[in-house]
């Protein structure tokens, strides 16, 4: 009722990839997968930890189990790839058939990568850990985040490539509130949900 038919017949024939499936690529996934989209593929290598409690989907009661092989019994019909992921790997790849990249994984290198190879469909999420305000949470590209070490850094890299596409990043400008590691639920699956909406944006456009 909302899409309207031709529109949610979109969804429903788009092909999606989403790289990581944690804090953010979990619920990246939720939203999609619950908003009509069925042609999703998520690639991780990692398992379940209680570390994972606070902001993970499918890690309650988990620990040990393959993340991947987890969430495919909760979202039937995605496709899965198992696979720790590099700057090779994403070389290699053929993100051709897809229409939708989703980052949402951890790597500098990777996400530098991912930028040059695959600009045109990639939406990436940028640094959701240490942060509390869900309201600060933006939608912008690369080149015009600010506030954000991160995304510092890889536009850094990607001027010393001299590489200069834009492409949709998630992003926070909220300042760090601890110097270690910690994450709230509220900001990392805020990111996922905004990713969703941009892909969903994005596919009907």
């Amino acid at each position: 009722m909302l899409f309207g038919e031709e529109d949610f017949k979109k969804l429903q024939k788009a092909k999606v990839i989403i790289l990581g499936v944690g804090g953010v690529g979990s619920f990246a996934l939720d939203c999609l997968y619950r908003s009509g989209v069925r042609d999703i593929t998520i690639v991780d290598y990692d398992t379940y930890d209680i570390t994972n409690y606070n902001r993970q989907i499918g890690s309650i009661g988990n620990e040990g189990k393959s993340k991947i092989k987890t969430l495919a019994t909760l979202y039937p019909g995605i496709k899965t790839i198992e696979q720790k992921m590099d700057s090779s790997w994403v070389r290699e790849f053929d993100f051709e058939p897809y229409d939708i990249v989703i980052d949402a994984c951890d790597t500098t290198a990777v996400k530098i990568e991912l930028a040059k190879k695959c600009y045109k469909k990639l939406i990436m999420s940028l640094g959701s850990a240490k942060r509390i305000d869900f309201s600060k949470i933006e939608v912008s590209t690369i080149f015009k985040t600010h506030g954000d070490a991160l995304a510092r850094k890889i536009r850094n890299e990607l001027k010393k490539a001299k590489f200069n596409k834009n492409f949709t990043v998630i992003f926070s400008p909220e300042e760090p509130k601890c110097k270690d590691k910690g994450s709230f639920v509220a900001v990392t699956g805020g990111f996922g949900l905004a990713i969703c909406s941009e892909a969903i944006k994005k596919i009907l456009s």
